[in-house]
């Protein structure tokens, strides 16, 4: 690449959209987030430095330190915190102060005019006013802007997850590369996890203590027993399903307590992934629910990827937070893989006029 694109993580959390973009080719100088935890995984996995800042605080000046003057294009790239249009948010309102953090987004880019945008978030956020204020707000800038809803498993992700993706540029067109030309391999649960050493129910493997996995209840470990993958909670025998699932009502909710399917991709990982009952979120065939480590490697984070220092206590739901919340890995990289392929464009457009 005979270009540098310097680019900003605004919301960073534990690096997977900054891991993906320098993957891509991309030059990541600086990480944003006001969760401290996220300061040790953005940092030593990742190039870049991490500033424990709101962004509601941060200013033009601070972000332009970083964007280094031998840049020949600047990206301000983000995911701004999702729950709040989250379709697992039966609440979201606009009194939710997450819902405005969209509109600091756009003063930064108002404010230091980044060369490129990136934005990734939930399906949601498409059909809220915030967004639409946001995309005529960097039309009127001068953008050419391209946001579409994607499946994260069609691009090679072993799970899926429908994400929101935004790219806008000063240099014209933009839009995200499809899987066709990127010749992506599709992943499933078996591709990515079956050589993990096996584990039991709260066991931790000492060789990576994050490859470890929740306590299950005596009743728990009956249910699991009786699950079958791809099945559902009418797999078990009527002693052993909960009240409210004997309702006719509690029949909508199938999708908890369940075991994933070897040959499929996983189900979208929320913060919760680490709990049998909170999803899809059991083990294909060992009797447990996923690890810690299991549900960082669906987010498309590497196997040694670190969360924590060494020999520091694990908290398994600051971590399982931190990996739910991420950007899947392999979104990022295909985020700045088609960045850089329409710098390119660019850049030939520029010789073939001079």
């Amino acid at each position: 690449m005979d270009f540098k694109i310097d680019a900003i993580d605004l919301f960073c959390g534990a690096g997977g959209l900054a891991h993906g973009l320098q993957k891509s080719g991309i030059d990541v100088k600086l990480g944003i987030d006001i969760e401290p935890a996220c300061k040790y995984p953005f940092e030593a996995n990742n190039k870049a430095k991490f500033l424990l800042k709101s962004v509601e605080d941060i200013t033009k000046e601070e972000l332009q330190e970083y964007y280094g003057v031998e840049s020949d294009y600047t990206l301000l790239a983000g995911c701004a915190p999702c729950q709040t249009f989250s379709t697992y948010n039966a609440k979201a309102c606009s009194s939710d102060n997450r819902w405005w953090l969209l509109e600091q987004f756009s003063r930064l880019v108002k404010e230091t005019s980044p060369d490129l945008v990136t934005m990734e978030n939930v399906p949601g956020l498409e059909k809220q006013k915030v967004f639409s204020d946001f995309v005529k707000t960097l039309e009127d800038k001068g953008y050419s802007v391209f946001h579409k809803v994607v499946n994260s498993a069609d691009y090679g992700l072993p799970q899926n997850r429908k994400r929101l993706v935004l790219l806008a540029s000063k240099f014209g067109e933009i839009s995200l590369l499809t899987p066709k030309e990127l010749k992506v391999k599709l992943k499933t649960v078996r591709s990515v996890i079956e050589k993990l050493p096996p584990l039991k129910a709260g066991e931790i493997y000492t060789k990576d203590p994050l490859h470890q996995c929740a306590v299950l209840s005596d009743l728990n470990m009956k249910r699991i027993k009786k699950s079958v993958a791809g099945g559902t909670w009418e797999d078990w025998p009527m002693k052993l399903r909960a009240e409210c699932h004997k309702k006719d009502t509690g029949k909508t909710f199938r999708g908890v307590y369940g075991r994933m399917e070897w040959d499929k991709p996983a189900p979208t990982m929320t913060t919760q992934f680490t709990g049998f009952g909170n999803g899809r979120f059991g083990h294909p065939e060992q009797d447990r629910a996923i690890s810690l480590r299991e549900g960082a490697i669906f987010q498309g984070f590497p196997i040694n990827y670190k969360f924590v220092p060494k020999n520091t206590p694990i908290s398994k739901g600051k971590i399982a937070r931190m990996i739910g919340n991420a950007v899947p890995v392999k979104l990022g990289e295909i985020i700045g893989k088609s960045i850089v392929e329409h710098v390119k464009k660019h850049q030939l457009n520029i010789n073939d006029v001079a």
